[in-house]
């Protein structure tokens, strides 16, 4: 028997939904190893993420709360993570910004295997894992030998865990001080891009645009993906060129997303954005080229010119819902 602890991800007192991922791949190794799963809680004022932690049915919480890891700093969380993960056999975390910086460090001071943005993992004759390479066009299935595997696993392959009614038991564990190299950082600053509309990688719609809306990228995309409620995002083409802001891009370099819809407006469908939304449940492509390669993979396809077709639609969807 061989358990799983989650490293989970919090911010302003609540856990991040990208938490709830890693708790359903957790389940799943979990019962395939015969054992049990733990969610660790580390930061600051965590009274809030650890309610919501405590009703996604671990065999217990960790909390990890301190004043000294208020700002996250990877040279100071590290050294706890390191320490509890010792009593587990598969430690996850989502493959987030948080997650990928954190969990690299955790598996440097274990000396444990690390196998990144997996998007499945493989129960039978022991666990294994799949991971895409070469932007998505291809994937690997890889096995890790160390006592202590640490896994990273991407949002968009797991479904978000749902409350299973109960509560877990929570525990307090010790905060273990960093190490000489942690003497050398400094916390200057965090800035967040703060927006009324939902964050992208937890949107259930999101509406994105590419380099042919130059100038006009909000005036075109703003009245649909406010009529919509959606989260904005754009292809790196949109971002380099300026027309939209780098915390929207999505694909290979940027954010992984797979809401159940997704509207590529403008957007040519290169191998690098569709490695980050073409897991979305519905993809409805509007472009002028008819041999664009998004139409590919979109599931509606609309060869039009987007500034007549996008206004037009914003126009339709207004009247069916006030119909």
């Amino acid at each position: 028997m061989a358990n799983v602890l989650v490293v989970a991800e919090a911010a302003e007192g609540k856990l991040k939904k990208t938490t709830h991922s890693a708790v359903t791949f957790a389940r799943t190794a979990a019962q395939a190893l015969g054992g049990t799963y733990s969610i660790l809680v580390i930061g600051s004022d965590l009274a809030g993420a650890v309610d919501e932690a405590k009703a996604l049915g671990a065999d217990k919480v960790l909390v990890a709360d301190d004043a000294s890891l208020k700002n996250y700093v990877a040279e100071r969380y590290a050294p706890t993570v390191a320490a509890v993960a010792k009593g587990y056999a598969v430690v996850v975390g989502t493959a987030s910004a948080y997650g990928k910086d954190l969990l690299a460090r955790v598996a440097g001071k274990l000396d444990a295997g690390y196998a990144s943005d997996v998007t499945d993992v493989l129960t039978d004759g022991g666990l294994k894992y799949k991971r895409p390479m070469f932007a998505g066009n291809a994937f690997g299935v890889v096995a890790i030998n160390t006592p202590i595997q640490i896994v990273s696993v991407r949002q968009s392959a797991f479904a978000a865990a749902e409350p299973s009614g109960g509560a877990s038991a929570v525990e307090s564990v010790a905060v273990v001080a960093p190490g000489a190299g942690a003497s050398r950082l400094e916390f200057v600053s965090f800035d967040q891009v703060k927006s009324e509309r939902p964050e992208l990688t937890e949107a259930k719609v999101v509406v994105a645009g590419g380099r042919a809306l130059k100038e006009r990228f909000n005036d075109i995309l703003d009245p649909l993906a406010d009529t919509l409620g959606a989260a904005l995002g754009a292809s790196r083409a949109a971002c380099d060129a300026g027309y939209a802001p780098s915390d929207l891009q999505v694909g290979q370099t940027g954010k992984v997303v797979a809401p159940p819809l997704y509207f590529a407006i403008g957007i040519s469908g290169a191998i690098q954005h569709l490695a980050g939304m073409k897991n979305s449940k519905v993809i409805v492509a509007i472009n002028k080229d008819a041999d664009a390669p998004i139409f590919q993979v979109a599931d509606y396809g609309l060869v039009a010119d987007l500034f007549q077709a996008v206004p037009e639609l914003v126009k339709q969807v207004k009247a069916a819902k006030a119909s």
